[in-house]
């Protein structure tokens, strides 16, 4: 088949639609979804749901070879730490309490860093490639989740009256996350004139219906403040950045006083005071981890891979989890992760590509204090790989 053009740094492809990025982050984004035992519209068996998520890794390792048949790779300080983070979390895996899980996990994670590694040469690009395809991932969970809430409105909302996925057990928080990241770089897409205003205005309008469906607080205030972050870095160069601005605030201060019990009752979630200050029992978790008597080496390295999980009850904390799993070793790296890119947006030009990358990493670093994500192959964790690929030296040779 006759080869695309190649550009600077990246490796030559064949023109099949297989031997491109997209199917490769496809193949990620399915791998990192968990599959949950709650009521969907085709039951599907649990060892099913897992081999199809688990079977995704190996897909994606065959598509980038086939991406990238020369095995080209950038250097790339931010897949150095995620590598050392891998290897730590596998070598405490084999002395770990949980030999088996704890082994599975830390090699799938070696496996999903190395696919990462071969991405690279799609980092910088002016088309802005990884990011198109992880809101095209984004797109379709959700128009799975809407299309689930047609076809069984009880099955969706069957969590607590919560918005859920009735095709594929998407959790409320996980449909929250991927609203609020969809919205929030749709708008700073459109901010800088990279998205057409209707479908901006469509793609907000509906992934914020489905965001407000599921009564989850922390995304929605991960992405007002990823906006806010976003927006500030874009605010002195752009009218129209200017002029949404205004009218956010000035609708904000007109919702806020018409609308304010109603906004009180969706914030409160029916929680008694007691329940909202434990963040739904989050910190009776946590309490009990670092109260937990450790010795030296399973505080500094962890006791290897788990399912997030201590005694029974979920940690729902990425920095607990972590240091729980891969103690203040793997808490350094995650916050390395987030210190980096931040360090380095500082230096790169105003612009759509620093803005989205602010956006995610603000967005991130919220939602990390009641979800997990950055220790682990996650969504969050390819997040944090696409604001990098946007900080990333331009590697096509027509202007930024």
């Amino acid at each position: 088949p006759r080869l695309r053009p190649r550009t600077r740094g990246g490796p030559a492809v064949a023109g099949p639609p297989l031997a491109g990025p997209g199917p490769v982050w496809a193949a990620l984004f399915l791998n990192v979804l968990t599959f949950l035992g709650m009521p969907i519209v085709l039951p599907i068996p649990g060892p099913v749901g897992q081999m199809i998520t688990q079977g995704a890794l190996p897909a994606a390792i065959v598509l980038v070879l086939l991406a990238n048949p020369r095995i080209v790779v950038r250097p790339n300080l931010l897949l150095t730490l995620m590598s050392a983070m891998a290897v730590a979390a596998f070598m405490v895996s084999l002395h770990g309490v949980y030999l088996f899980g704890g082994m599975f996990r830390a090699v799938r994670l070696v496996e999903f860093v190395l696919v990462l590694w071969l991405l690279t040469p799609w980092w910088g690009r002016n088309d802005l490639v990884l990011l198109r395809c992880h809101l095209g991932c984004l797109q379709v969970a959700l128009v799975s989740v809407a299309i689930g809430a047609v076809l069984s409105p009880g099955a969706a909302f069957s969590y607590n009256g919560r918005l859920s996925g009735a095709l594929w057990p998407f959790a409320p928080t996980q449909v929250a996350h991927f609203a609020a990241v969809l919205i929030g770089c749709t708008a700073v897409l459109w901010f800088t004139h990279v998205v057409a205003g209707r479908t901006a205005g469509v793609t907000c309008v509906v992934a914020g219906v489905m965001l407000l469906a599921t009564h989850t607080r922390t995304a929605l205030l991960a992405l007002l403040l990823g906006l806010g972050v976003a927006g500030a870095s874009l605010f002195l160069g752009n009218a129209r950045v200017r002029r949404f601005s205004a009218v956010a605030a000035a609708t904000g201060v007109v919702a806020g006083t018409l609308f304010a019990s109603l906004i009180t009752t969706w914030l409160s979630r029916g929680q008694t005071a007691e329940q909202a200050s434990q963040l739904t029992g989050r910190t009776v978790v946590w309490a009990a981890i670092f109260a937990e008597d450790r010795r030296w080496p399973q505080a500094i390295f962890g006791t290897g891979l788990a399912n997030k999980s201590y005694q029974g009850l979920s940690i729902d904390s990425n920095w607990v989890a972590t240091y729980y799993e891969q103690g203040w070793f793997g808490v350094a790296m995650g916050a390395s992760f987030l210190v980096l890119l931040a360090a380095v947006a500082v230096t790169r030009p105003r612009g759509p590509r620093r803005a989205v990358a602010l956006f995610l990493l603000v967005y991130g670093a919220v939602s990390s204090f009641t979800e997990t994500g950055l220790g682990d192959a996650s969504p969050y964790l390819l997040e944090v790989v696409v604001a990098a690929s946007l900080l990333a030296l331009s590697t096509d040779r027509t202007p930024r």
